[in-house]
C-alpha cells in the first residue's frame, strides 16, 4: 500500500525548479534512500513529503492519519528541558499506548544512544544534541521516518546500534546519507534527484552505479545525435532562404520545436576536481610517542600509548564520542602536553588540521571566507582567480559571491576543504571531514588521500571511507586504551571477530588476555593490499621507462665532445643529474619488488 504519492510536483525559488514535475510514491515497509548532489533539493522534498513546505504545483497524497516525522540536519535553536522530555515531546498525541510500552521503547533509544536522561538539553554539544533528536523522531514510531543525514555526530557503534534498531523495528524510510556502509545495509530502493527530475532505481547501490553510468553514457548520445540533427536543420534553413522563395513550413516548425528543447535542457553539474597544495618533504619518521597518558581529573583518557608514524601512513582513528580521539590528536600534534610520557616530531613538518568547529564566517560571501577581499589565490605554486578555484569545488559564479549563510551542509563542507587544501601541507590531519558530502565528491576525496604523497591524520565514523584510505587504525577501548591495527574499518573488524572466537575456544582461552595485552599498540595480522599499493604498483613500470629515457638521453648528450668545449657548466649538472637518475631508478626497482612481495603475502594470507 502506497502510504504517500507525489504527483506531477514542481517547486522552485530560482530560475531553475528544484523539483520539475515530479512523480514518486513510497509503499509501506519501504527505506528508500534519497540521492543526489549537494543542493539538488533533497532537504526540500523532503520538506514537501513531511507537509512543511507547500509546491508550487501538484498533488502530495498521503493516507488520512498516518505520521510523518523528518530528522532535519539542522539543530532548533527554541529546544528547551531535559533530555527525557525533549525524547518524550515526540510521541504522538492522537495514539494511544500503555505507558510501559513507551517507557520501554525510551528506555531502549536513550540507552542504545547513551544519552544522559537528566541532563539540560541547552547544555549538550552539537554531536549530543542532534542524537537527542534522532531519539526524538524515533520515540513516535511514525508510519513514515525521514531522515537527513541521520549518521552525523554518531560513532561508529550509535550507527551499527541505529541500523540494527530500523531494520527490526521494519519501518518505512525515506533518507538522506552519505554513509555507504549504512545505504548498503538499509536501502531497499534507490532514487536519484537530478536536474529537478526523480528516478527510482529498484536495485542495491552497486548494481545502480552500473546502471547510471551506462544510462549517463545514453544521454550523452542521444544528446550528441540531437545536437547534429539541430545543427543540420539550422544548415537547411540557412541555405532554403537563400535558394528558394518557398519553404517547407512544417519543417520549419519542427526545428522551432528542436530550438525550444535544446534551451530547456539542463545540463549536468561537472564533478569536483579537488586538489591538495603538497608541502615540502617531511623527514622519514613524522611522529613518535612512548608511554603518553592524559586523564580529565579522574577520568583517563589516553593511558600508556606508543606509536610511531611514518612519512605516508594513513591513520584511522575509530572510538565512541566522548572517548578522546580530538584529545590524542591534539597530543600527537604538541597541541597538549602528555602528562606522563613524550612525544617527539620528525623534520620539517607542515601540518594543515580540519577541526570539528568548522569556522566560516556566515556574514561573508564564499569567496571571502577562502581568500578574504582579494581576486585571487595561490594553489599549488601558481596563482588562480578566486572563481576559478572555486569552480573546482562546484561554486557556480553566483555562488561565489552569495553569502555563505545560504549554504547547505555539504556546500559548507566543501567549502571548507576549499579553504584547508590551499595550505601547502606535508600532514593533514581530517577531524570528520566527510559529513554531509555528496556521494560523488565523497569518492574524489576519497581517491585524492588514497594519492595524497603525504601523511594523513583521520577521524571518522565512515567505515567505506576508513576501508579504502587508511593503511592503519587505531581503536579507543576502555580506560584509555588504545590499540593500533593494519587496514581499515573491516580489517579490524575481522580481526576482533576472529579474537572472540579464539577466547571463547577452550585451546586460547587461558592467555587471550594476555595475548591482546602483549600486542596492544601494536600490529596485529597481516594485512590486505591496499589500494593506494595497487596504484603505486601499477605505476612504477611506466616510471622507471621514464626515468630510464632521461638516463639514455642525458647519457648520449654527454658522449658528444662538442658539450664539454661549449658548455661545461652543463656537462657538470648533467653528470649531477644522472646520480639523481641512478638512485632514482635503483629505488624505484626497490620499491617494485617490495611491493609485488608485500602483494603475494597478502594474497596468501587472506
Amino acid at each position: 500500500m502506497a502510504l504517500l504519492q507525489l504527483k506531477n510536483v514542481t517547486l522552485q525559488y530560482g530560475a531553475a525548479p528544484l523539483l520539475d514535475g515530479v512523480d514518486f510514491q513510497i509503499a509501506e515497509g519501504e527505506r528508500v534512500c534519497l540521492l543526489g548532489r549537494n543542493g539538488a533539493g533533497k532537504t526540500s522534498l523532503m520538506r514537501v513529503i513531511a507537509g512543511e513546505e507547500k509546491p508550487n504545483s501538484g498533488e502530495v497524497i498521503s493516507v488520512n492519519g498516518k505520521i510523518f516525522t523528518r530528522l532535519p540536519q539542522e539543530i532548533p535553536d527554541h529546544i528547551s528541558g531535559t533530555v527525557v522530555s525533549v525524547i518524550r515531546s515526540g510521541l504522538p498525541g492522537e495514539r494511544h499506548e500503555e505507558e510501559w510500552e513507551i517507557e520501554h521503547r525510551l528506555d531502549t533509544l536513550m540507552t542504545g544512544m547513551k544519552l544522559p536522561a537528566n541532563d539540560e538539553f541547552s547544555g549538550l554539544s552539537g554531536g549530543l544534541k542532534r542524537r537527542v533528536l534522532l531519539a526524538r523522531a524515533l520515540a513516535g514510531h511514525p508510519d513514515i521516518l525521514l531522515l537527513d543525514e541521520p549518521t552525523n555526530h554518531l560513532d561508529v557503534e550509535s550507527i551499527l546500534w541505529l541500523e540494527n534498531y530500523l531494520l527490526e523495528e521494519k519501518t518505512t524510510l525515506f533518507f538522506v546519507t552519505h554513509d555507504r556502509a549504512f545505504l548498503k545495509r538499509l536501502a531497499t530502493r534507490i532514487v536519484e534527484l537530478d536536474r529537478g527530475k526523480l528516478s527510482s532505481w529498484d536495485c542495491d547501490y552497486e548494481t545502480y552505479l552500473v546502471r547510471k553510468e551506462a544510462w549517463l553514457a545514453a544521454e550523452e548520445k542521444n544528446w550528441a545525435a540531437f545536437d547534429k540533427k539541430l545543427a543540420q536543420e539550422e544548415a537547411w534553413l540557412r541555405q532554403g532562404v537563400k535558394a528558394r522563395r518557398t519553404r517547407n513550413e512544417g519543417r520549419v516548425r519542427a526545428l522551432e520545436q528542436m530550438r525550444r528543447e535544446r534551451n530547456q535542457r539542463r545540463e549536468r553539474t561537472g564533478s569536483a576536481r579537488l586538489g591538495i597544495s603538497e608541502g615540502d618533504v617531511s623527514g622519514r619518521k613524522v611522529i613518535s610517542a612512548e608511554n603518553i597518558s592524559f586523564a580529565y581529573g579522574d577520568k583517563p583518557v589516553i593511558s600508556g600509548f606508543n606509536t610511531e608514524i611514518w612519512r605516508g601512513d594513513k591513520i584511522g582513528i575509530i572510538g565512541p564520542n566522548g572517548a578522546g580521539k580530538t584529545t590524542l590528536l591534539k597530543l600527537l600534534l604538541g597541541q597538549l602536553t602528555p602528562q606522563s610520557g613524550s612525544v617527539k616530531h620528525g623534520t620539517n613538518l607542515q601540518v594543515v588540521y580540519l577541526d570539528q568547529l568548522r569556522s566560516i564566517d556566515d556574514e561573508k560571501t564564499v569567496a571571502q571566507n577562502v581568500a578574504g577581499n582579494v581576486e585571487s589565490v595561490t594553489f599549488q605554486g601558481r596563482a588562480r582567480h578566486i572563481h576559478s578555484y572555486l569552480s573546482d569545488f562546484l561554486f557556480s559564479p553566483d555562488r561565489v559571491r552569495a553569502p555563505a549563510k545560504i549554504l547547505s551542509g555539504g556546500e559548507r563542507n566543501r567549502l571548507l576543504l576549499a579553504k584547508l587544501f590551499l595550505q601547502p601541507a606535508n600532514v593533514l590531519v581530517l577531524d570528520e571531514p566527510t559529513n554531509d558530502l555528496d556521494a560523488e565528491t565523497l569518492e574524489l576525496l576519497e581517491s585524492l588521500l588514497v594519492e595524497y604523497n603525504g601523511t594523513l591524520l583521520l577521524v571518522s565514523h565512515d567505515r567505506t571511507f576508513l576501508d579504502e584510505v587508511c593503511t592503519n587504525t587505531l581503536i579507543f577501548g576502555a580506560n584509555g586504551e588504545v590499540a593500533e591495527y593494519n587496514g581499515g574499518y573491516s580489517d579490524w573488524l575481522k580481526y576482533a571477530a576472529n579474537s572472540k572466537k579464539n577466547a571463547n575456544s577452550e585451546v586460547s582461552k587461558p592467555d587471550a588476555n594476555d595475548k591482546l595485552k602483549e600486542t596492544a599498540g601494536k600490529s596485529r595480522k597481516p594485512r590486505k593490499f591496499l589500494n593506494r599499493e595497487q596504484w603505486e604498483l601499477d605505476a612504477l613500470p611506466g616510471k622507471i621507462e621514464q626515468l630510464e629515457a632521461e638516463q639514455e638521453e642525458l647519457s648520449k648528450k654527454m658522449w658528444d665532445p662538442e658539450l664539454y668545449k661549449s658548455n661545461p657548466e652543463a656537462v657538470k649538472k648533467a653528470e649531477s643529474r644522472l646520480t639523481i637518475l641512478d638512485t632514482e631508478i635503483k629505488t624505484a626497482y626497490a620499491r617494485w619488488e617490495e611491493l609485488e612481495k608485500l602483494r603475494k603475502e597478502c594474497e596468501s594470507s587472506s
